[in-house]
Protein backbone atom coordinates (compact mmCIF):
# COMPACT_ATOMS: atom_id res chain seq x y z
CA UNK A 1 0.00 0.00 0.00
CA UNK A 2 1.52 3.35 -1.05
CA UNK A 3 1.60 6.17 0.95
CA UNK A 4 0.12 9.32 0.38
CA UNK A 5 2.48 12.20 -0.77
CA UNK A 6 1.70 15.61 2.13
CA UNK A 7 0.72 18.51 0.39
CA UNK A 8 0.74 21.81 1.37
CA UNK A 9 -1.88 24.35 0.69
CA UNK A 10 -1.96 27.68 -0.08
CA UNK A 11 -4.27 28.60 2.85
CA UNK A 12 -1.69 26.37 5.46
CA UNK A 13 0.88 28.23 3.69
CA UNK A 14 -0.34 31.77 4.37
CA UNK A 15 -1.15 30.64 7.71
CA UNK A 16 2.37 29.21 8.35
CA UNK A 17 4.22 32.48 7.25
CA UNK A 18 1.58 34.42 9.22
CA UNK A 19 2.27 32.85 12.63
CA UNK A 20 5.90 33.09 11.29
CA UNK A 21 5.84 36.80 11.98
CA UNK A 22 3.53 36.70 14.88
CA UNK A 23 5.77 34.89 16.82
CA UNK A 24 8.59 37.61 16.85
CA UNK A 25 6.68 40.77 16.71
CA UNK A 26 9.70 43.03 17.42
CA UNK A 27 11.68 41.58 15.22
CA UNK A 28 9.56 41.66 12.40
CA UNK A 29 9.02 45.52 13.25
CA UNK A 30 12.67 46.08 13.15
CA UNK A 31 13.23 44.21 9.74
CA UNK A 32 10.23 45.56 8.10
CA UNK A 33 11.34 49.04 9.22
CA UNK A 34 14.29 49.00 7.27
CA UNK A 35 12.18 48.58 4.13
CA UNK A 36 9.94 51.05 4.85
CA UNK A 37 12.22 53.29 5.38
CA UNK A 38 13.32 52.49 1.86
CA UNK A 39 9.88 52.61 -0.01
CA UNK A 40 8.75 55.72 1.71
CA UNK A 41 11.75 58.08 0.91
CA UNK A 42 11.76 56.69 -3.02
CA UNK A 43 7.84 57.70 -2.80
CA UNK A 44 8.20 60.65 -1.37
CA UNK A 45 10.56 61.94 -3.19
CA UNK A 46 9.54 61.15 -6.33
CA UNK A 47 5.96 62.18 -5.18
CA UNK A 48 7.38 66.12 -3.47
CA UNK A 49 9.09 66.36 -7.54
CA UNK A 50 5.93 65.22 -9.23
CA UNK A 51 3.76 67.52 -7.28
CA UNK A 52 6.33 70.37 -7.21
CA UNK A 53 6.49 70.05 -11.34
CA UNK A 54 2.48 69.76 -11.30
CA UNK A 55 2.59 73.17 -9.79
CA UNK A 56 4.80 74.40 -12.55
CA UNK A 57 2.74 72.79 -15.64
CA UNK A 58 -0.63 73.81 -13.98
CA UNK A 59 0.90 77.74 -14.28
CA UNK A 60 2.01 77.61 -17.16
CA UNK A 61 -1.36 76.39 -18.18
CA UNK A 62 -2.65 79.30 -17.01
CA UNK A 63 -0.54 81.98 -18.12
CA UNK A 64 0.80 79.93 -21.46
CA UNK A 65 3.94 79.13 -22.71
CA UNK A 66 4.37 81.56 -25.73
CA UNK A 67 5.96 84.70 -24.17
CA UNK A 68 9.46 85.77 -25.57
CA UNK A 69 11.91 87.83 -24.12
CA UNK A 70 13.91 90.67 -25.80
CA UNK A 71 16.89 92.56 -24.50
CA UNK A 72 20.01 94.25 -25.93
CA UNK A 73 23.24 92.21 -26.23
CA UNK A 74 26.95 92.55 -27.33
CA UNK A 75 28.56 93.87 -30.26
CA UNK A 76 32.05 91.88 -31.47
CA UNK A 77 34.00 93.84 -29.37
CA UNK A 78 32.01 92.74 -26.48
CA UNK A 79 30.51 95.93 -25.47
CA UNK A 80 26.81 96.08 -24.05
CA UNK A 81 24.52 97.30 -26.42
CA UNK A 82 21.30 99.37 -26.51
CA UNK A 83 17.75 98.74 -27.76
CA UNK A 84 16.43 101.34 -29.99
CA UNK A 85 13.26 103.49 -28.52
CA UNK A 86 11.18 102.74 -31.19
CA UNK A 87 12.57 98.79 -31.10
CA UNK A 88 8.56 98.39 -29.24
CA UNK A 89 6.22 100.21 -31.81
CA UNK A 90 8.14 97.58 -34.64
CA UNK A 91 8.04 94.49 -32.15
CA UNK A 92 3.84 95.78 -32.01
CA UNK A 93 3.24 95.90 -35.79
CA UNK A 94 5.42 92.56 -36.49
CA UNK A 95 2.33 90.11 -37.92
CA UNK A 96 1.57 87.20 -35.59
CA UNK A 97 2.22 89.69 -32.28
CA UNK A 98 -0.85 89.66 -29.97
CA UNK A 99 0.78 91.66 -27.40
CA UNK A 100 4.27 93.53 -26.51
CA UNK A 101 5.29 95.42 -23.67
CA UNK A 102 8.66 97.03 -21.96
CA UNK A 103 10.45 97.51 -18.94
CA UNK A 104 13.47 99.63 -18.57
CA UNK A 105 15.98 100.06 -15.86
CA UNK A 106 16.84 103.30 -14.06
CA UNK A 107 20.06 104.25 -11.69
CA UNK A 108 17.85 104.68 -8.57
CA UNK A 109 17.30 101.89 -5.93
CA UNK A 110 14.52 101.52 -3.25
CA UNK A 111 14.52 101.46 -0.05
CA UNK A 112 11.89 101.63 3.14
CA UNK A 113 12.94 104.75 4.68
CA UNK A 114 15.52 107.88 4.59
CA UNK A 115 16.89 106.47 6.98
CA UNK A 116 18.04 102.75 5.70
CA UNK A 117 21.70 103.42 4.58
CA UNK A 118 22.46 103.86 0.58
CA UNK A 119 24.68 100.52 0.02
CA UNK A 120 21.62 98.06 1.88
CA UNK A 121 19.87 97.81 -1.72
CA UNK A 122 18.95 93.99 -0.73
CA UNK A 123 19.58 93.28 -4.60
CA UNK A 124 16.22 95.22 -5.02
CA UNK A 125 15.61 97.82 -8.58
CA UNK A 126 13.59 100.18 -9.85
CA UNK A 127 11.62 99.52 -13.12
CA UNK A 128 10.03 102.00 -15.90
CA UNK A 129 6.98 99.58 -16.62
CA UNK A 130 4.77 100.03 -19.73
CA UNK A 131 0.98 100.15 -19.22
CA UNK A 132 0.52 97.00 -20.87
CA UNK A 133 2.76 95.25 -18.35
CA UNK A 134 0.59 93.09 -16.58
CA UNK A 135 -1.46 91.96 -19.44
CA UNK A 136 1.92 90.63 -21.71
CA UNK A 137 4.07 88.84 -18.86
CA UNK A 138 0.60 87.46 -17.49
CA UNK A 139 1.18 89.64 -13.44
CA UNK A 140 -1.87 89.76 -11.28
CA UNK A 141 -2.12 92.51 -8.65
CA UNK A 142 -2.32 90.75 -5.18
CA UNK A 143 -3.31 94.31 -3.30
CA UNK A 144 -4.32 97.48 -5.06
CA UNK A 145 -3.95 97.80 -9.11
CA UNK A 146 -1.83 98.72 -11.52
CA UNK A 147 -1.17 102.64 -12.64
CA UNK A 148 -3.75 104.38 -13.56
CA UNK A 149 -4.45 107.72 -15.99
CA UNK A 150 -4.45 109.38 -12.43
CA UNK A 151 -1.62 107.26 -10.58
CA UNK A 152 1.15 107.65 -13.40
CA UNK A 153 1.17 111.37 -12.98
CA UNK A 154 1.80 110.70 -9.62
CA UNK A 155 4.81 109.79 -6.94
CA UNK A 156 3.21 106.16 -7.17
CA UNK A 157 5.14 102.90 -7.22
CA UNK A 158 3.97 98.97 -7.95
CA UNK A 159 6.32 96.67 -5.51
CA UNK A 160 6.90 93.00 -7.01
CA UNK A 161 6.41 90.31 -4.37
CA UNK A 162 9.53 90.03 -2.91
CA UNK A 163 10.22 93.10 -2.76
CA UNK A 164 7.14 94.11 -0.61
CA UNK A 165 8.18 91.29 1.46
CA UNK A 166 12.05 92.72 1.84
CA UNK A 167 10.47 96.01 2.42
CA UNK A 168 7.91 94.87 4.77
CA UNK A 169 5.22 96.60 2.99
CA UNK A 170 2.04 94.84 3.85
CA UNK A 171 -0.15 96.43 2.09
CA UNK A 172 -1.35 99.41 -0.47
CA UNK A 173 -1.06 102.97 0.93
CA UNK A 174 2.33 102.75 2.57
CA UNK A 175 5.67 104.54 1.29
CA UNK A 176 8.88 103.58 -0.52
CA UNK A 177 11.97 106.02 -0.58
CA UNK A 178 13.14 106.36 -4.25
CA UNK A 179 15.43 109.24 -6.08
CA UNK A 180 15.10 111.06 -2.43
CA UNK A 181 11.65 111.42 -2.10
CA UNK A 182 8.80 109.17 -1.15
CA UNK A 183 7.02 107.55 -3.51
CA UNK A 184 3.51 105.97 -2.37
CA UNK A 185 2.43 102.09 -3.05
CA UNK A 186 -0.19 101.51 -4.94
CA UNK A 187 -0.19 97.94 -6.07
CA UNK A 188 1.17 94.80 -4.65
CA UNK A 189 2.05 92.03 -7.50
CA UNK A 190 1.85 88.08 -6.93
CA UNK A 191 4.97 86.19 -7.72
CA UNK A 192 5.08 86.25 -11.68
CA UNK A 193 6.57 82.84 -13.05
CA UNK A 194 7.39 83.50 -16.52
CA UNK A 195 8.94 87.08 -15.68
CA UNK A 196 10.84 86.88 -12.20
CA UNK A 197 13.04 89.41 -12.49
CA UNK A 198 9.70 91.72 -11.79
CA UNK A 199 9.58 89.79 -8.58
CA UNK A 200 11.90 91.95 -7.13
CA UNK A 201 11.34 95.26 -8.73
CA UNK A 202 9.66 98.24 -8.00
CA UNK A 203 8.33 99.58 -10.71
CA UNK A 204 6.90 103.44 -11.63
CA UNK A 205 5.08 104.83 -14.83
CA UNK A 206 6.83 106.13 -17.54
CA UNK A 207 5.26 109.37 -17.19
CA UNK A 208 6.81 109.62 -13.51
CA UNK A 209 10.34 108.24 -14.12
CA UNK A 210 10.44 110.98 -16.96
CA UNK A 211 9.62 113.54 -15.28
CA UNK A 212 11.83 112.73 -11.74
CA UNK A 213 14.69 109.96 -12.79
CA UNK A 214 15.49 111.48 -16.19
CA UNK A 215 13.93 108.61 -17.60
CA UNK A 216 15.64 108.82 -21.50
CA UNK A 217 12.74 106.60 -23.20
CA UNK A 218 14.69 103.40 -23.97
CA UNK A 219 13.95 100.23 -22.73
CA UNK A 220 16.41 97.78 -21.47
CA UNK A 221 13.53 94.56 -21.86
CA UNK A 222 10.70 93.60 -23.72
CA UNK A 223 8.10 91.23 -23.79
CA UNK A 224 6.43 89.13 -25.95
CA UNK A 225 3.16 87.33 -26.95
CA UNK A 226 1.87 85.51 -29.85
CA UNK A 227 -0.27 82.39 -30.57
CA UNK A 228 1.58 79.16 -29.67
CA UNK A 229 1.66 78.23 -33.27
CA UNK A 230 3.84 82.00 -34.14
CA UNK A 231 6.30 81.87 -31.61
CA UNK A 232 9.18 80.07 -33.30
CA UNK A 233 8.71 81.89 -36.66
CA UNK A 234 8.11 84.92 -34.51
CA UNK A 235 11.26 83.94 -32.68
CA UNK A 236 13.68 84.01 -35.85
CA UNK A 237 11.96 87.24 -36.91
CA UNK A 238 12.38 89.27 -33.99
CA UNK A 239 15.65 90.02 -33.57
CA UNK A 240 16.16 92.02 -37.22
CA UNK A 241 12.65 93.87 -36.41
CA UNK A 242 14.18 95.30 -33.35
CA UNK A 243 17.34 96.04 -35.08
CA UNK A 244 17.36 95.83 -39.15
CA UNK A 245 21.29 97.30 -38.42
CA UNK A 246 22.62 94.57 -35.96
CA UNK A 247 20.01 92.32 -35.58
CA UNK A 248 23.21 89.58 -34.02
CA UNK A 249 23.30 92.28 -30.91
CA UNK A 250 19.59 91.71 -30.02
CA UNK A 251 18.78 88.22 -28.14
CA UNK A 252 15.39 86.56 -27.78
CA UNK A 253 14.84 84.23 -25.37
CA UNK A 254 11.64 82.21 -24.08
CA UNK A 255 11.59 82.06 -20.19
CA UNK A 256 9.21 78.57 -20.40
CA UNK A 257 12.28 77.43 -21.79
CA UNK A 258 14.12 78.11 -18.84
CA UNK A 259 11.17 76.67 -16.70
CA UNK A 260 11.68 73.65 -18.87
CA UNK A 261 15.23 73.21 -17.49
CA UNK A 262 14.66 73.37 -14.12
CA UNK A 263 12.69 71.02 -14.72
CA UNK A 264 15.39 68.87 -16.17
CA UNK A 265 16.99 69.34 -13.58
CA UNK A 266 14.86 68.56 -10.69
CA UNK A 267 14.32 65.09 -11.87
CA UNK A 268 18.11 64.52 -12.52
CA UNK A 269 18.53 65.65 -8.59
CA UNK A 270 15.33 63.17 -7.83
CA UNK A 271 16.92 59.86 -9.68
CA UNK A 272 19.91 61.15 -7.73
CA UNK A 273 18.06 60.95 -4.62
CA UNK A 274 15.65 57.86 -5.74
CA UNK A 275 19.11 56.21 -5.47
CA UNK A 276 20.04 57.37 -1.97
CA UNK A 277 16.15 55.39 -1.28
CA UNK A 278 17.16 52.38 -3.18
CA UNK A 279 20.05 51.48 -1.32
CA UNK A 280 18.43 51.69 1.93
CA UNK A 281 16.08 49.50 0.19
CA UNK A 282 19.04 46.76 -0.03
CA UNK A 283 19.70 47.46 3.35
CA UNK A 284 16.11 46.12 4.50
CA UNK A 285 16.22 43.74 2.04
CA UNK A 286 19.45 42.62 3.98
CA UNK A 287 18.09 42.82 7.32
CA UNK A 288 15.08 40.44 5.98
CA UNK A 289 17.76 38.15 5.00
CA UNK A 290 19.69 38.16 8.18
CA UNK A 291 16.24 37.86 10.25
CA UNK A 292 15.42 34.89 8.37
CA UNK A 293 18.54 32.93 9.11
CA UNK A 294 18.46 33.76 12.34
CA UNK A 295 14.93 32.56 12.37
CA UNK A 296 16.25 29.15 10.75
CA UNK A 297 18.53 28.62 13.06
CA UNK A 298 15.97 29.13 16.11
CA UNK A 299 13.23 27.14 14.60
CA UNK A 300 15.23 23.85 13.67
CA UNK A 301 13.61 21.66 16.23
CA UNK A 302 10.38 22.86 14.30
CA UNK A 303 11.79 22.09 11.21
CA UNK A 304 12.90 18.61 12.09
CA UNK A 305 9.70 17.86 13.34
CA UNK A 306 7.91 19.01 10.44
CA UNK A 307 9.90 16.83 8.51
CA UNK A 308 9.58 13.92 10.36
CA UNK A 309 5.40 14.16 9.98
CA UNK A 310 5.82 14.00 6.34
CA UNK A 311 6.69 17.39 5.26
CA UNK A 312 8.41 17.61 2.57
CA UNK A 313 11.98 20.16 1.35
CA UNK A 314 9.41 21.96 -1.13
CA UNK A 315 7.32 22.77 1.80
CA UNK A 316 9.82 23.80 4.60
CA UNK A 317 11.16 25.81 1.74
CA UNK A 318 8.26 27.36 0.70
CA UNK A 319 7.12 28.25 4.29
CA UNK A 320 10.49 30.34 5.17
CA UNK A 321 10.38 31.82 1.57
CA UNK A 322 6.64 32.64 2.25
CA UNK A 323 7.77 34.81 5.87
CA UNK A 324 10.84 36.62 3.80
CA UNK A 325 8.03 37.51 1.13
CA UNK A 326 5.43 38.42 4.08
CA UNK A 327 7.60 40.48 5.84
CA UNK A 328 8.97 42.31 2.84
CA UNK A 329 5.62 42.85 1.62
CA UNK A 330 4.17 44.12 5.55
CA UNK A 331 7.32 46.47 5.50
CA UNK A 332 6.62 47.91 2.16
CA UNK A 333 2.69 48.97 2.37
CA UNK A 334 4.09 50.76 5.65
CA UNK A 335 6.09 52.33 3.38
CA UNK A 336 3.57 53.07 0.70
CA UNK A 337 1.48 54.67 3.35
CA UNK A 338 4.25 56.28 5.01
CA UNK A 339 5.57 58.04 1.60
CA UNK A 340 2.45 59.03 0.37
CA UNK A 341 1.42 60.46 3.78
CA UNK A 342 4.60 62.42 3.46
CA UNK A 343 3.76 63.96 0.10
CA UNK A 344 0.59 64.90 0.55
CA UNK A 345 1.55 66.81 3.89
CA UNK A 346 4.50 68.73 2.40
CA UNK A 347 1.81 69.51 -1.04
CA UNK A 348 -1.09 70.79 1.12
CA UNK A 349 1.74 72.83 3.41
CA UNK A 350 3.51 73.98 -0.31
CA UNK A 351 -0.13 74.65 -1.53
CA UNK A 352 0.76 72.21 -4.83
CA UNK A 353 -1.39 69.51 -6.21
CA UNK A 354 -0.95 66.11 -4.67
CA UNK A 355 0.45 64.18 -8.11
CA UNK A 356 2.03 60.47 -7.38
CA UNK A 357 1.80 58.68 -10.39
CA UNK A 358 0.07 55.19 -9.24
CA UNK A 359 3.20 53.09 -10.49
CA UNK A 360 5.36 54.71 -8.10
CA UNK A 361 3.06 53.14 -5.15
CA UNK A 362 2.72 49.74 -7.49
CA UNK A 363 6.00 49.42 -8.68
CA UNK A 364 8.24 49.80 -5.40
CA UNK A 365 5.58 47.41 -3.87
CA UNK A 366 6.12 44.76 -5.81
CA UNK A 367 9.56 46.27 -5.64
CA UNK A 368 10.17 45.31 -2.40
CA UNK A 369 8.09 41.95 -2.33
CA UNK A 370 11.00 40.63 -5.07
CA UNK A 371 13.75 41.94 -2.64
CA UNK A 372 11.87 40.29 0.49
CA UNK A 373 11.96 36.86 -2.29
CA UNK A 374 15.48 37.35 -3.19
CA UNK A 375 16.04 38.11 0.11
CA UNK A 376 14.22 34.78 1.56
CA UNK A 377 15.38 32.00 -0.74
CA UNK A 378 18.96 31.59 0.90
CA UNK A 379 17.36 31.20 4.61
CA UNK A 380 14.46 28.96 2.79
CA UNK A 381 16.78 26.79 1.26
CA UNK A 382 19.39 25.90 4.21
CA UNK A 383 16.13 25.02 5.99
CA UNK A 384 14.63 22.94 3.26
CA UNK A 385 18.06 20.83 3.64
CA UNK A 386 18.21 20.39 7.46
CA UNK A 387 18.15 16.96 8.05
CA UNK A 388 15.34 15.80 10.54
CA UNK A 389 17.48 13.67 13.08
CA UNK A 390 19.79 16.59 13.10
CA UNK A 391 16.84 19.04 13.56
CA UNK A 392 15.33 17.17 16.28
CA UNK A 393 18.81 16.72 18.46
CA UNK A 394 19.43 19.99 18.21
Amino acid sequence: MSVPRSRLRSSDLAGLAFHGVRAHPMRAVLSGLGIAIGIAAMIAVIGISTSSQALVQQRLAEIGTNMLTITAGKDFLGNETKLSPDAVPRVRHLDGVAEASWTSDVKVHVYRSPAVPTGATGGLVVRVADQRLPETVGATLAQGSWFTSVTRELDTVVLGSATAEKLGITRIGMQVWMGERLFTVVGILDPVLLAPELNTAAMVSPERATAVFGFDGIPTTIYERSADADVLGIRDRLPLTVDPASPGDVKVSRPSDALAAKNTVDQVFTGLLVGVGSIALLVGGIGVANTMVITVLERRREIGLRRSLGAARPHIRAQFLAEAILLAFLGGLAGVLLGVGVTGAVALANGWPLAVPVLIPVGGLVATVAVGAIAGVLPAVRASRTPPTAALSS
